[in-house]
């Protein structure tokens, strides 16, 4: 058993998803960013980051923080969802890590400045745009080439699809990224995806361009 401690967010959906496409059994537990949960000391414990996601897995005593880590952890562990082929595996570990170092940080600056804090820094809201623009060209350019990120799903996909989903507070248009909206679609098809979207129970639809 696992126990995966979460909130809505994207990085907070890659472990719930994650655990959805492999089968394993989890209990979730919330924890309420928007009311400082997270710096409760309980929960330091398990993640000293005092971020979510993080999980504990009973079956190994092993206690983990950072979505990255949880997914290479969880692949690992069941053997799904990371190629072993030499090429494939290290594909699929690149664009994770595009994710954690680019699409991840610079979008979620995107969702303070331009979304929540508009109007606070001219300077933020051009510079993150333009990045934000930026990130989402190189992802449609990819995958105009491969159905999904590194080839076949994978883990990739679960890391980066959470952040592209939050399209509606971003300053892109999806129909000028058509590789990306076929992409997004057919992952938002897969039920594992729609059970692990909100597993915290926010009441929040999946957005479906």
């Amino acid at each position: 058993m696992i126990d995966l401690y979460t909130w809505m967010t994207p990085n907070g959906q890659k472990a719930s998803i994650m655990l959805e496409e492999t089968g394993l059994p989890y209990r979730v537990h919330r924890i309420d960013i928007e009311n400082d949960a997270q710096f409760d000391p309980e929960f330091l414990k398990i993640s000293p980051n005092n971020k979510i996601p993080a999980i504990v897995d009973h079956d190994t005593g092993l206690s983990l923080m950072e979505s990255g880590a949880i997914l290479l952890y969880l692949a690992d562990k069941t053997g799904m969802l990371l190629p072993q082929d030499f090429d494939a595996k290290w594909r699929t570990i690149e664009w994770l890590m595009w994710q954690m170092g680019g699409a991840g940080p610079f979008l979620g600056q995107v969702h303070h400045f331009v979304s929540y804090h508009p109007g606070k820094s001219a300077y933020a809201e051009e510079r993150y745009t333009k990045e934000a623009r930026r990130l989402w060209k190189v992802l449609d350019t990819r995958l105009g080439d491969v159905e999904y990120v590194a080839g076949d799903y994978s883990i990739a996909d679960i890391a980066i699809w959470p952040w592209i989903a939050r399209y509606p507070i971003q300053p892109v248009d999806v129909d000028d990224y058509p590789n990306i909206k076929r992409w997004y679609r057919a992952i938002a098809a897969r039920p594992a995806v729609q059970r692990g979207w909100d597993v915290v129970d926010a009441g929040r639809k999946l957005p479906l361009p």
